[in-house]
């Protein structure tokens, strides 16, 4: 099971990790106001109910969850808060999804899920150079990954570029959907930020993620840099899946752990 936490809603699904293909239909609740600690674990428990009662996994004893949300995440502890309550900085928010849940998670951030689904399933699937993915939603997430592994936590919508001492905060979905913006002037935005990040990690391939991705020959061609950017295979799916990766490889390391070593 998949779930990904945003700004504006929460979503999750069970997932086939042979294909990467939903096995349930993509369930999703609103973001409570203000992403409380404890509002966020009760949406995620309802979810997570609602989740449970698929076919696929109706009566299983155990099924592994995955969560993704817009924080950096160290050693299960949220160390940031973009668009979501303050209160997650310094949480132990792994612990705080397992007692809820009342079984283990693995927890991660947003963008570092999505960048795992594309690269398991998606657009960066069989690529071994330099992928940067970045999603393009409430704010703006980013993943890099070379030679097929992920560096974590980059978060690299939050540059300060042109005066703005968090881009994302002028240049994400979010913002283009509160001024207005047309394709064109939110083109004019993006491009830059961009070039920056083109300019700083020269990439093999930009992926843009997110639910816009779906319009993404509406405004791809209008950012102008040199790097290739193409959409993301799974679309807004994309940290689903990379959440439900995580919590696969999560079990598979705690049951290595738990088996007694043989000499």
């Amino acid at each position: 099971m998949g779930i990904d936490i945003g700004g504006t809603g929460i979503k999750g699904a069970v997932v086939n990790l042979e294909t990467g293909e939903l096995l349930s239909k993509r369930k999703k609740i609103s973001t409570p106001e203000g992403a409380e600690p404890e509002d966020i674990l009760s949406a995620v428990m309802e979810l997570s109910d609602k989740l449970r009662k698929h076919k696929s996994i109706r009566g299983s004893d155990h099924v592994e969850i995955g969560i993704c949300l817009p924080s950096i995440v160290r050693h299960g502890v949220t160390h940031s808060a973009a668009n979501i309550s303050k209160r997650w900085l310094g949480l132990h928010a792994e612990h705080l999804f397992s007692d809820g849940l009342g079984q283990a998670v693995a927890l991660a951030n947003d963008a570092d899920a999505a960048g795992l689904g594309e690269q398991r399933f998606g657009a960066a699937h069989g690529r071994l150079d330099s992928v940067l993915v970045t999603t393009l939603g409430t704010g703006i997430g980013t993943a890099l990954i070379h030679g097929g592994h992920l560096f974590p936590n980059t978060e690299l919508g939050h540059l300060e570029l042109d005066g703005h001492a968090d881009y994302e905060r002028f240049a994400s979905a979010r913002a283009r959907e509160i001024e207005n913006l047309n394709f064109e002037a939110w083109g004019a935005r993006l491009t830059p930020y961009y070039r920056k990040l083109e300019q700083l990690f020269c990439p093999d391939v930009f992926i843009l993620s997110g639910g816009i991705s779906k319009q993404a020959e509406e405004f791809l061609h209008l950012i102008e840099v040199q790097t290739p950017i193409i959409p993301a295979a799974l679309r807004n799916n994309a940290g689903i899946i990379g959440a439900a990766i995580l919590a696969d490889e999560a079990a598979s390391l705690r049951a290595d752990a738990d088996t007694p070593a043989t000499h």
